[in-house]
């Protein structure tokens, strides 16, 4: 059946076109004198600033927002708060550089900024800066620390989600004025008893769970409105401050079982520790983001409504009463995933973002459902969005050609705010982006990127490096990538498919590799890389591939099943999949796709990258963090060692203390180092060695192997 909803871009998204052809022209004159521009460098990396979270103060003069600086110098990472009048101007810092802080937040009053961070050692905790001035002053103290935080509509109150203390903490918050006692030489043992026993970047789980509490700020005083053996999340106040509305999976007997989360609603000033909540959402799938309407009388949210298909499944809008009642998705026809919900000032349209096309666009429908249009559409990726009471809107959009700014629409015009990244952006020789279609073997129309090389001579082919993405239900966007930047100024092109299995094309589209993995992927990664050899931009004998995640899991399946490829990288990829249930934290996940290992074997089999090593001839590098939960170093580890015993081409990186996504930045860039150096060697064919030459630092301590044993 032709669906009957409509998407336009308006005239809102053609602001957005003058304002990218006015830095064309820009661009355009940088061209002109490209004499004095560079090709990036992996040091770019750390000097690129990531801005985001911007937050439009309730009067619309000024918009907050976080800039993280990656020191290299110092290893380590910061972010600080800063904020900026909406009629332009230089940005004012709002916190102090030497400590990180985060999750700015505008008291409804206007006369505070709020925010979170971990000061002199300690944890996370509400800080508080008076509008007219002054130092921050630290607004809870709090044991186990603040994880979330949202303002009351009367600005005299916080919504806080905080994790229940470890016994330790809850000691020493009875005992906060006496000294802290020695930690024990010898932690102790972890016991565990949870279907659900462990996440990436937290390790072993144990049965502490995150409930709200309403924070007095006058009075600094605290009250418990949720409890039990649940997770509640994505706090959001009623407008009249009487209520709030949560995210919760409390499906029985076991929520580690089910993926079953919902909208609930419960009274701030409830006593009995939310005893007597309202349930909102009933659907199986997983609902969250709850928003109210200004009015109070509905609450919108994201829904999943296959539950088979989980992640696959397109996450929808829907619209709820905020009493419980019959819900509505308004978004069936669009078949787009959608997040970050917001009912405009006026409670006639709802705002969210949608993935769509190798695009992240801000798009609106009436509250009863119709034509969708894009306020501020294109190829661009808007990461996210504040509202402001007038209309207007700051957001954080990317482009292919410029790292995330912050920009503000008010009425028609859209401008950029931020200029945080221009010095460096003004120094680069980038390269030019193209979003390439191509049809796949069995005829599948797919879309990707590709990065020509900065200094291209279309007369020549030039080496080319696939990089599949992770996911696998993901996309490549239109943003800055500074790592396709980098290749292509080291002369390569660069390719960046968006296969069966990504999101922004339809929930058939990405359900197309349900328990199907590197099988359609495969023929769609394949795809773009005879397209750009076709085009005459690919030598096809000097062709690259790697990836991360799920992009490591594809270069594995794809040098198994072809010997196109001189070189590969694997980062954080799996090999023998059954080995890693009951390993990583993906269970429920593995159970819904493929069934329990021991009943359905031959399916298991069949999408382990490790029973087709023998096939695999290319010399490749397997990378990964040490006590990554994700997808554990095991994967990598295997395939190493699998190809180690049959004699081919390959290495094993290790980072220590890193988990799926790296923080420390030479970490960092030593894995760009090696990914230059490796591709050099096997793809150009270059002289010089595969593995960079390390610097040298201290032997640490070894044991003898009777010690290792003990």
């Amino acid at each position: 059946m032709k669906s009957t909803q409509k998407v336009s871009f308006g005239f809102l998204a053609l602001a957005l076109l003058i304002v990218c052809a006015g830095e064309s022209a820009v661009a355009q004159s940088r061209t002109a004198a490209s004499a004095a521009l560079r090709n990036v460098t992996i040091d770019d990396y750390f000097q690129i600033r990531d801005v985001g979270q911007p937050e439009l103060s309730p009067d619309g003069q000024w918009v907050a927002y976080t800039v993280r600086t990656k020191m290299l110098k110092e290893d380590k990472n910061e972010t600080r708060i800063w904020m900026l009048s909406t009629r332009g101007g230089d940005a004012l810092p709002m916190t102090a550089e030497g400590v990180s802080s985060g999750h700015p937040r505008w008291s409804p009053d206007g006369k505070f900024l709020a925010f979170t961070s971990s000061r002199n050692g300690g944890k996370s905790q509400v800080w508080l800066l008076n509008r007219v001035g002054g130092e921050a002053v630290k607004l809870t103290d709090v044991a186990q620390g603040v994880g979330d935080f949202e303002w009351s509509p009367d600005s005299t109150r916080l919504v806080l989600a905080l994790q229940d203390p470890k016994p330790e903490e809850a000691e020493a918050e009875k005992d906060k004025d006496k000294p802290a006692p020695a930690k024990p030489k010898t932690p102790p043992p972890y016991v565990i008893d949870r279907l659900q026993f462990k996440e990436d970047t937290v390790g072993y789980l144990d049965n502490r769970r995150t409930h709200l509490y309403v924070f007095n700020v006058e009075k600094k005083s605290l009250t418990q409105i949720t409890s039990g053996e649940f997770d509640d999340s994505q706090p959001a106040w009623s407008p009249d401050g009487k209520q709030v509305a949560f995210t919760s999976n409390r499906s029985k007997p076991d929520p580690d079982a089910s993926r079953d989360t919902n909208i609930w609603v419960v009274a701030a000033d409830n006593a009995d520790k939310g005893a007597n909540l309202t349930q909102i959402t009933t659907n199986p799938g997983a609902d969250g983001q709850p928003a109210w309407s200004p009015d109070g009388k509905w609450i919108t949210y994201v829904t999943q409504i296959d539950v088979h298909l989980f992640w696959y499944a397109t996450s929808h809008l829907a619209i709820a009463p905020s009493n419980g009642g019959e819900a509505k998705v308004l978004t069936m026809a669009f078949d787009r995933d959608v997040r970050r919900p917001r009912f405009s000032a006026d409670g006639n349209f709802i705002y969210f973002i949608a993935v769509d096309d190798g695009t992240q666009n801000l798009c609106r429908i009436p509250v009863g459902g119709g034509e969708i249009t894009r306020p501020i559409g294109g190829r661009i990726t808007v990461a996210s969005y504040s509202l402001g009471k007038d209309g207007a809107i700051a957001a954080q959009i990317g482009t292919p050609d410029r790292p995330d700014e912050i920009f503000l629409q008010n009425g028609t015009e859209l401008a950029r705010l931020t200029k945080t990244n221009d010095a460096l952006v003004a120094q680069l020789r980038l390269a030019k982006v193209q979003y390439v279609h191509f049809k796949s073997k069995d005829g599948t129309a797919v879309a990707g990127y590709l990065y020509e090389p900065v200094e291209y001579d279309a007369t020549k082919k030039v080496p080319t490096i696939l990089i599949p993405h992770g996911g696998p239900v993901s996309e490549y966007e239109a943003s800055f990538n500074h790592q396709a930047q980098l290749f292509a100024s080291n002369g390569y092109a660069v390719l960046l498919p968006n296969p069966r299995g990504s999101s922004g094309y339809g929930e058939k589209f990405c359900a197309a590799i349900y328990a199907d993995w590197g099988n359609k992927d495969f023929q769609d990664d394949m795809a773009i890389v005879d397209y750009a050899i076709a085009q005459g931009i690919a030598d096809p004998e000097k062709l690259g591939v790697g990836g991360w995640s799920y992009g490591g899991i594809s270069t594995d399946f794809i040098i198994a099943q072809t010997t196109q490829f001189k070189g590969a990288i694997s980062g954080a990829g799996v090999a023998l999949i059954s080995s890693f249930y009951g390993h990583d934290h993906y269970q429920k996940d593995y159970e819904t796709e493929l069934g329990y290992p021991w009943e359905h074997q031959a399916l298991w089999d069949k999408i382990s990258p490790f029973y087709r090593v023998k096939n695999i001839t290319t010399p490749t590098l397997f990378m990964g963090g040490e006590i990554d939960s994700n997808v554990p170093i095991l994967g990598g580890e295997q395939m190493y060692q699998a190809m180690k015993a049959l004699g081919r081409t390959t290495e094993l990186v290790v980072y220590p203390g890193e988990y799926h996504g790296f923080t420390v930045p030479s970490h960092i860039k030593d894995r760009l180092e090696r990914y230059l150096a490796w591709y050099a060697h096997y793809v150009k064919g270059e002289s010089t060695p595969a593995t960079p030459k390390l610097q040298p630092q201290a032997a640490p301590a070894t044991k003898t192997a009777a010690e290792s044993r003990e």
